[in-house]
């Protein structure tokens, strides 16, 4: 099948940024790099994308430096079937169709061939805080239950699992826990199969994935259960197995301004002076990817919390790679981002 591709097609001066809302628009993790006179000039995919992002390049950066200029294409005519028969082994899920000419007439996607398949990737949601930073409203209520809307933390992030496909969540509960059990149970009324970890003690971010030691036999995703984000988790998980790494973080870009002019001393001597100048890091999203393998460095029922699982890893001479989030995602740590989160409904609920 043919797509009508008006909206995932970018010029090739066109930013990342305008690019990331092509990419959003169309909905295929993809977006066409075509010439004003309608010659396909590359692609790029939310993966090259993350990647470029990693190497430094901006928003701000033409996508023409980013795009893949020579993606697999089928010329018009050809089988689609056929086509995404031999791509989709490759993990290739979108092929541009082009005429002779390399004139962009449409895309064979995997959707059209093999549909939208539940995911056995299991989800491991971490809600056994405190949330002291939001008392008194933590008091009686734990943080994930905290409702944004008419609707819990948690349950807006079940329903955006569970429409990308996942089916198997397993949720780790301490504090107030039976709040979640009572809201949640076992999930079916969400489509979804929920069981729980219950810890004893607090454990830590990681501490409660020791239970599941020798339990898993293909790479999951753990996600701290207080943060809202847009993001495609099952990216996450295409990436992680791409960069063959036994974990993967997902990271956001943090920048903040200095107010004052910065000033660099050699000795008693000023070198130079910066600004206000702006600095930028990537920081922890909370989200993670992980192979089954990493939870046998897991102390079973002691605390453990996720840098010192990855710090673990590495010593262990594992690859840990970093994914970047560039979707909308926020952290629900402290009043202010309850407040944001609740003045910005339709973002979270769409």
């Amino acid at each position: 099948m043919l797509k009508e591709l008006s909206n995932l097609s970018v010029l090739p001066t066109a930013t990342v940024r305008d690019t990331i809302a092509a990419i959003d628009a169309g909905a295929k993790q993809i977006a066409l790099v075509v010439a004003a006179d309608g010659k396909l000039m590359g692609t790029a995919t939310d993966g090259d994308i993350r990647r470029a992002l990693l190497r430094g390049l901006t928003l701000e950066t033409p996508i023409a430096e980013v795009m893949n200029p020579k993606p697999h294409t089928a010329i018009v005519g050809t089988d689609g079937y056929d086509v995404m028969s031999r791509e989709i082994p490759q993990l290739i899920h979108n092929v541009p169709v082009i005429d002779e000419a390399g004139i962009l007439l449409g895309m064979y996607t995997d959707e059209d061939f093999i549909g939208t398949a539940e995911i056995s990737t299991p989800v491991v949601l971490m809600a056994g805080g405190k949330g002291v930073r939001l008392y008194p409203l933590t008091k009686d209520v734990p943080k994930p239950m905290l409702k944004i809307g008419d609707m819990p933390i948690i349950e807006i992030i079940l329903r955006k699992l569970k429409s990308q496909g996942f089916k198997n969540v397993l949720i780790s509960v301490n504090y107030l826990g039976q709040v979640i059990e009572d809201h949640i149970k076992d999930g079916a009324w969400l489509g979804l199969n929920v069981t729980y970890l219950h810890e004893s003690q607090p454990l830590g971010t990681a501490g409660a994935l020791g239970q599941l030691n020798g339990k898993l036999s293909e790479p999951f995703i753990v996600m701290n259960s207080d943060l809202l984000t847009n993001c495609d988790f099952r990216q996450v998980v295409r990436f992680h197995k791409k960069t063959g790494a036994k974990a993967t973080l997902g990271v956001r870009e943090y920048s903040f301004q200095i107010p004052y002019g910065v000033v660099n001393i050699e000795g008693t001597e000023v070198e130079s002076i910066s600004e206000k100048p702006l600095h930028r890091s990537m920081v922890s999203a909370g989200i993670y990817a992980l192979d089954p393998w990493a939870l046998s460095l897991v102390p079973a029922e002691e605390y453990c919390d996720m840098p010192t699982l990855l710090d673990k890893i590495k010593a262990q001479g594992e690859k840990v790679s970093a994914f970047p989030i560039h979707e909308s995602w926020l952290d629900i740590g402290r009043h202010d981002d309850l407040n944001d989160a609740r003045n910005n409904i339709e973002q979270w609920l769409d």
